[in-house]
């Protein structure tokens, strides 16, 4: 902008500088050399004084152009106008001669014309053609003039304005909508700590109360303890260690699926191996599986999937009613495997089926210590994490029917995993190896 200030001195043009910040750079300050300034206003803002564009003394200088830097600028309080841009707006305004000067935008070719900024007294213009001069920038942009129509080469500056204030509208709306993610973040951030700090101050809580309670009970020297008696008492704290266990998986699994660090390990993975050790975590009696050994061989990481598959299946345990058993299917389709994990419970309602997949939902009336409401929101990211998909559908006759999703893979188990040394780090492999 200064450079080309200078070519148009050396033309003999008229033109000052209304306002430009150096910001200490030498460049600047040697370009701005020879050229003419109107001296800014100095305006006393939160403790600070602060340069402001002058616009009565440029409107009273009447150069033939007066530049002005840092367009997007908001003004500071007591300026003549809110924006520095509604300041060149006035500038152009003046210089034509015009009476008003308005920005009309619209969406899209149909939609109707909207005002994105206004300068002046004359009349509303709320379309082009009302106006007596309008230069059209683009398909959806025009400034819409009223009075004495400018000169061929003003219309050029005017359009170049117009292009400007489209750049400092689409920056602020940029803005505006940042804003608006950054505020859903916060609160969303919020909420799962709010929830999690719920979850782990009771939950976590349960397992190893009935351990200590359990323990203390054994080593108590005053009981007698029967044969039965002891093996009732080390059975409830094995429960106890398995569900501490299960939770505390879910929370670190959780964990890493937020900060983005789940890669899984893939490989040529036979159903009829990892489904089966997925049933560990329910009674044997609640489950009829059938997983055929000739399945074709699905692309995932075992760990992970065996932890997603027994998500879902403790989860159709919990809800299905008492004496019932749950179905896991597993059948081949197009290019890969899907399987089914059946319950005959309540059932959800359509709204309800898209938010047992967040963090920390537990549906209706799930007991206390039952989970922190975060295993089928495990169970769908680890399982999109491999490629596949998990998603809940009604059980004709009612319930809920649950699908598993996964590729075929090219390479049978036997081949192995690579050795790119990079995978999915289960909360039960961090265990075993620290």
């Amino acid at each position: 902008m200064l450079a080309e200030a200078h070519r148009r001195v050396e033309r003999d043009t008229d033109c000052v500088v209304a306002f430009a910040e150096t910001h200490g750079r030498p460049r600047t300050e040697a370009l701005l050399t020879g050229l003419e300034q109107v001296p800014h206003r100095r305006l006393e803002h939160g403790g600070v004084t602060v340069a402001e564009t002058d616009l009565d003394a440029v409107l009273a200088r009447r150069p033939r152009v007066a530049l002005v830097g840092e367009f997007a600028h908001a003004n500071a309080p007591g300026s003549r106008n809110a924006e520095r841009r509604q300041d060149v707006e006035e500038r152009v305004r003046e210089t034509s001669g015009m009476e008003s000067a308005t920005l009309l935008e619209r969406a899209g070719d149909v939609e109707p014309w909207t005002c994105a900024g206004r300068a002046g007294r004359g009349r509303p213009v709320e379309r082009p053609e009302d106006a007596d001069v309008q230069v059209p920038v683009g398909d959806h942009m025009a400034p819409a003039l009223t009075g004495r129509v400018p000169a061929a080469e003003d219309r050029r500056v005017l359009a170049a304005f117009a292009a400007q204030a489209a750049v400092v509208l689409d920056r602020r709306r940029l803005r505006a909508q940042t804003d608006r993610a950054l505020a859903l973040a916060l609160a969303e951030g919020n909420r799962i700590r709010t929830a999690l700090l719920a979850a782990v101050s009771h939950d976590p809580r349960t397992p190893p109360a009935g351990i200590k309670a359990a323990v203390s009970s054994l080593r108590s020297e005053d009981v007698e303890w029967s044969h039965e008696d002891r093996a009732e008492l080390l059975e409830g704290i094995e429960d106890g260690a398995d569900r501490l266990d299960h939770l505390v998986g879910n929370l670190l699994d959780m964990s890493r699926l937020h900060t983005g660090t789940v890669t899984p390990l893939m490989r040529g993975t036979d159903l009829d191996e990892v489904v089966p050790r997925a049933l560990g975590g329910v009674l044997e009696h609640t489950v009829v599986l059938d997983v055929p050994e000739t399945l074709p061989v699905v692309d995932a990481d075992p760990g992970p999937l065996e932890r997603a598959m027994a998500n879902v299946i403790e989860n159709a345990v919990k809800y299905s009613p008492p004496g019932e058993r749950v179905p896991v299917a597993a059948s081949a389709f197009a290019d890969g495997v899907e399987v089914r994990v059946v319950d005959r419970g309540p059932g959800l309602s359509d709204e309800a089926k898209g938010r047992i997949f967040a963090p920390f939902q537990r549906h209706g009336d799930a007991p206390r210590g039952s989970g922190v409401g975060l295993g089928l929101a495990v169970a769908r990211g680890v399982t999109e994490a491999m490629g596949g998909t998990l998603n809940a559908d009604d059980t004709p006759g009612g319930g809920l029917t649950m699908t598993l999703t996964l590729h075929a893979a090219d390479a049978r188990p036997e081949d192995g995993p690579d050795d790119s040394g990079h995978g999915l780090v289960t909360a039960q492999d961090e265990r075993r190896t620290s």
